[in-house]
């Protein structure tokens, strides 16, 4: 496992091009990534500096409009997009990628492998990722409604009387979008990459307007007004973190999805069109607002000329779709890792391309996040007062981030670390920062995402202690396969013709479903396969570890199949497949699929407490078959009952 260098990606099969299903070109690949992973950070200029200079930072820090203020911020802006996305995600985090696969998912599970397994150390690790997989959740929830909400809130610069529309239209625009998402993106994703290329040169574009009349403002890239800013506000300065933040808030995306595209195209787009863009752009609100102080309500439309104002705010509205999109399409990724990883019931998952893998669409995911953002619009109603529960879920991801890359970094670059290790000393100073600075919103309005994050956590941590909890009490009444197959052939039953696959989670003991069918059919097939389904940590198995074959005795076989957390898992395609690896031969027309569809019940006396046990009990009678998420046809599959005490 250990390398001396950061790995790259651009390599990988399932990094640029396998998850694209055809190989692109790194001109299409940048316009992709323009499109897909940029739209959160793209749209962030829209609130950003506005939320700086809002009452509550007007009161609580004294915030008024001079150059020293002005500046101030500004440079705060800048150098955080400089240390957080430039340095942290783009230039090394990227290099920490799991056979192409980035995200915290992937990121948890490479360090898991840089530890002890089973240990308490790989168990801490597990409580983080997992932690901050459920705060995504909550950043899913609300980077669509601020976005949104932000972009629509233009018209009420061109037409103040518009104000009470600005609700309902956010509404019907989130509505649609939800909607859509059955049709999956494949033929809008390729619309993408250019609306958001105009929207990217049309910020630099007005932010080069703005500047020419106000070029003092290009001060703000020395740190020391920065630094200047922390002085002159006193302790309670940390807070004014609590809106800096909000310009990398999708910072998190860049690494997420780094497995769609490759680091480089990401790379790519970042130096050279997204960055000086973004920087532009709040370099020109702070040259329009040190100009027109009146301006700092909606600097950024104010600081666009009239004659572009109608445009620009379509445009925006086109951009923050986009956001929403990138960002629902993320908690999809993000539900479907969880679910092969077993932290969350098997949901039906339905792909929307027959070409890129990682368009899929998850109904239940899709119609929670809906109503959840449709609730959070409802009721803080504006970008201003969702900017203050905005933050504290992104910062904490970030900083379990930095947290993980240590950890990496360590174990994996020990040529590397000597400055890595300094730089994430750095990265937690800033990233722990954020944290306190959004966290101090608590009252007004952070607590929704972290509540948010702590009852998905929770679901999360009660479905894989459930599991293990079941899976003990089925072992505990199973029969050893050791004791059974000798016992077995000393009063063999009648053999029936084809192949009986026994579907268990557990290698020695035997399945449920073949000692009922022993029991009330009194039966066997010529060829009886124990199949068991292994989630590597890993984002695609190897070839050679995707299948295991082994005979047991008297046409007994084990087999174990192997998928990454990645993967579609087609368990029938799997098996077909088998001859060509040497094994056995499956004819799908004489193969019957066995499974046994367990009944838990909750007991005070055993287990988790009663209320998780009770939770479990109703998330695992509510789960997804098996046996149609490992696509195992209907018409090939007998299902038998057992009811377990856990």
């Amino acid at each position: 496992m250990a390398s001396s260098v950061p790995s790259s990606s651009t390599t990988h099969a399932h990094g640029a091009h396998g998850a694209h299903g055809k190989k692109q070109g790194l001109a299409g690949l940048v316009v992709g990534a323009i499109g897909v992973v940029f739209g959160d950070i793209g749209t962030s200029p829209l609130y950003t500096l506005k939320e700086a200079f809002s009452p509550h930072f007007a009161k609580q820090l004294g915030m008024v409009v001079d150059q020293a203020t002005v500046l101030g911020m500004l440079s705060l802006v800048f150098w955080a997009l400089m240390i957080v996305v430039t340095l942290k995600y783009v230039t090394i985090i990227m290099r920490a990628d799991n056979e192409g696969e980035g995200g915290i998912m992937a990121l948890m599970a490479l360090a898991q492998r840089t530890l002890p397994k089973a240990s308490r150390s790989a168990y801490v690790v597990g409580i983080l990722g997992i932690f901050g997989a459920s705060l995504f959740f909550g950043d899913s929830v609300i980077t669509p409604a601020i976005t949104v909400l932000g972009a629509v809130e233009g018209l009420e610069v061109a037409a103040p009387g518009l104000h009470r529309f600005i609700v309902p239209i956010a509404v019907v625009i989130l509505v649609l979008v939800f909607l859509a998402q059955r049709f999956g993106t494949e033929k809008v994703g390729r619309v993408f990459g250019p609306i958001m290329i105009v929207w990217f040169l049309s910020l630099a574009l007005i932010g080069l307007y703005n500047i020419v009349k106000a070029p003092e403002v290009l001060r703000a890239l020395n740190p020391m007004w920065g630094m200047r800013f922390f002085m002159e506000h006193g302790a309670l300065s940390v807070m004014i973190l609590g809106v800096v933040v909000l310009a990398v808030t999708g910072g998190e995306a860049l690494y997420a999805d780094m497995g769609h595209f490759g680091p480089r195209p990401i790379r790519v787009s970042w130096y050279f069109l997204v960055l000086p863009c973004l920087m532009l752009n709040y370099l020109g609100q702070g040259a329009f607002v040190l100009a027109h102080p009146e301006a700092v309500k909606n600097p950024f439309f104010e600081a666009v000329p009239r004659w572009a104002l109608y445009p620009m705010i379509v445009l925006a509205t086109m951009a923050a779709v986009i956001a929403c999109q990138a960002v629902i399409t993320g908690a999809y990724s993000v539900a479907r890792q969880a679910m092969q990883l077993g932290y969350i019931p098997r949901m039906q998952i339905k792909h929307t391309s027959r070409e890129t893998i990682g368009q899929i669409y998850v109904p239940y995911i899709n119609w929670l996040l809906m109503v959840t953002v449709l609730v959070v619009v409802l009721a803080f109603r504006s970008s201003t007062a969702l900017a203050t529960a905005y933050g504290i879920s992104v910062s904490a991801t970030m900083l379990i981030d930095t947290l993980l890359l240590a950890l990496v970094a360590r174990a994996l670059w020990p040529s590397w670390r000597t400055w890595v290790l300094p730089l994430c000393l750095l990265f937690f100073i800033v990233d722990l920062g954020f944290v306190v600075a959004n966290g101090a919103k608590f009252f007004e309005g952070a607590w929704f995402p972290l509540l948010l994050g702590l009852v998905v956590f929770t679901l999360l941590r009660t479905w894989r202690r459930g599991r293990e909890l079941l899976h003990e009490e089925v072992r505990k009444e199973g029969i050893s396969l050791d004791t059974f197959l000798p016992g077995l052939m000393l009063a063999p039953p009648v053999r029936v013709p084809g192949t009986a696959i026994f579907m268990t989670a557990d290698k020695g003991v035997v399945p449920h479903a073949l000692m009922h069918n022993l029991k009330h059919n009194k039966v066997l097939h010529e060829r009886n396969v124990f199949l068991t389904v292994d989630t590597l940590k890993v984002p695609y198995a190897p070839a050679e570890r995707r299948l295991k074959i082994e005979a047991i005795g008297d046409d007994f076989y084990r087999v174990v199949i192997r998928f990454g957390f990645m993967e579609v898992p087609d368990v029938p395609l799997a098996l077909m497949r088998s001859c060509d690896a040497g094994g056995i031969h499956f004819d799908p027309m004489d193969t019957t699929y066995f499974a046994s569809r367990e009944t838990v019940v909750a007991s005070r006396h055993r287990g988790m407490p009663i209320w998780r046990d009770k939770l479990f009990a109703f998330m695992h009678r509510n789960a997804a078959p098996a046996t149609g998420f490992f696509r195992i046809p209907g018409n090939r599959l007998v299902e038998l009952g057992a009811q377990v005490e856990i």
